[in-house]
């Protein structure tokens, strides 16, 4: 097996969107969509988020789940001298504090709660569309290129909730902060 590093992260916020919000033109506001802050999501293999607009979806099935660090969130703030931004407007499925998202690019990694895996292989990059100018700030739509997140692919069935978590990476995701490296037993993943 690979081994793993560890690095204790947390669950902000789950978001479960059943229908797109950000379409036509961004000068005639957003489409009045609820969206669900979550206390938990389940996901399932292949599909996504169960009850978001992408769940299922042939076109999404590599990008089903989007990630977000509520670090860049709070970056693109203070450098935009804005208030804090609503980590919901974003429109990410999972919102995390303490994880770095672009060294999983490629890469399959789980997040571990209450002692169980959710599995996922992060897809590409979540790049940020004109809206972020409309619902965050003027200039936010190119502060958060590069850091708009991560969408990813689930490969194992599970369920996410908020609070504390274990991100389990197979690389290394801060020079300073090398995690605890252990390795996995045969049979736990995907």
């Amino acid at each position: 097996m690979t081994a793993t590093y560890r690095y204790d992260v947390e669950v902000l916020h789950l978001l479960v969107s059943p229908a797109h919000a950000y379409f036509g033109r961004a000068r005639d506001g957003a489409a009045d969509v609820p969206t669900l802050d979550a206390d938990r999501i389940e996901l399932v293999a292949g599909k996504g988020v169960v009850g978001d607009r992408f769940f299922g979806k042939a076109a999404h099935m590599d990008a089903a789940v989007t990630l977000l660090a509520i670090e860049a969130l709070e970056a693109m703030a203070a450098e935009l001298g804005a208030g804090p931004f609503d980590p919901l407007l974003p429109r990410r499925n999972v919102v995390l504090r303490g994880a770095q998202l672009a060294p999983l690019l490629g890469e399959e990694f789980a997040l571990e709660q209450r002692g169980a895996l959710a599995w996922f292989r992060g897809g590409r990059p979540a790049h940020p569309c004109v809206w972020m100018d409309r619902v965050l700030a003027p200039g936010a739509h190119a502060a958060m290129r590069g850091r708009g997140g991560l969408r990813c692919r689930p490969l194992s069935d599970g369920v996410l909730h908020r609070g504390p978590a274990v991100l389990l990476s197979p690389v290394p995701l801060e020079p300073d902060r090398a995690g605890v490296p252990v390795v996995l037993r045969p049979g736990r993943l995907p």
